[in-house]
């Protein structure tokens, strides 16, 4: 195996831990004077954000309405989230050290679907940027996984064959099915969200056993029964 590419949120970015930490800065700081019960704003902020599948300009909006706050716009304060959630961005525990192994014997790209440049920044807030050879983000080059071309351009930008290559992610359907219909290997990482991939590879259930993982798929390669 020669390349691995990552998916960010929820693979690379622990999503969950990141926005709550953030949200509870945004109460603490800003919204100190407007908002009475935090753990009931943040829980509806969660709730609203639907793991991130909702732009936060609607969460906003709608929140200054329940919670009936006149002093700041949805406008400021989607403002803050896209420039300050990158401060607040948190590895999965176990992805430094996985990387770091890695990348002793593998090219390491990512592929993330979201806005630019808000998820390069929070990429880049990780702190493991200097060991990717590749950083894509679905806005930026007009494709979005799970079309197949977006993997493709992965393995170019890192010089390599789609076969030789292992993709790692959290969604069945964007990240491992979009993977294979580009002939990736792929190893399928579980969530609340999403805790079975039958069509993976793979799946890690524990960021320490990545490389092992890797490592096993890369033997599987040279067999031709795949």
């Amino acid at each position: 195996m020669k390349a691995v590419i990552f998916d960010l949120d929820q693979t690379l970015l622990d999503r969950d831990q990141s926005l709550l930490n953030f949200v509870r800065w945004q109460c603490r700081g800003m919204l100190r004077p407007y908002v009475k019960d935090e753990e009931k704003f943040i829980a509806r902020f969660i709730e609203l954000d639907s793991n991130g599948t909702v732009w936060k300009d609607n969460v906003y909006k709608t929140l200054l309405d329940e919670f009936n706050i006149q002093a700041w716009s949805s406008v400021e304060l989607l403002s803050v989230y896209e420039n300050c959630f990158c401060g607040f961005s948190i590895p999965r525990e176990g992805v430094r050290e996985a990387l770091l192994d890695i990348s002793q014997s593998c090219k390491i790209g990512l592929i993330s679907n979201g806005m630019s440049p808000f998820q390069e920044r929070n990429f880049r807030g990780l702190g493991l940027f200097s060991l990717f050879q590749s950083v894509i983000v679905s806005q930026a080059v007009n494709l979005r996984k799970p079309d197949a071309r977006i993997f493709q351009m992965g393995c170019e930008e890192l010089g390599v064959e789609p076969s030789e290559t292992v993709y790692v992610g959290d969604n069945p359907i964007a990240d491992i099915k979009g993977a294979r219909d580009a002939g990736l290997f792929t190893v399928f990482i579980p969530t609340s969200l999403h805790p079975n991939c039958a069509a993976a590879d793979a799946t890690c259930e524990d960021m320490k056993n990545l490389p092992t993982i890797i490592r096993k798929l890369a033997n599987q390669a040279v067999e031709p029964t795949r």
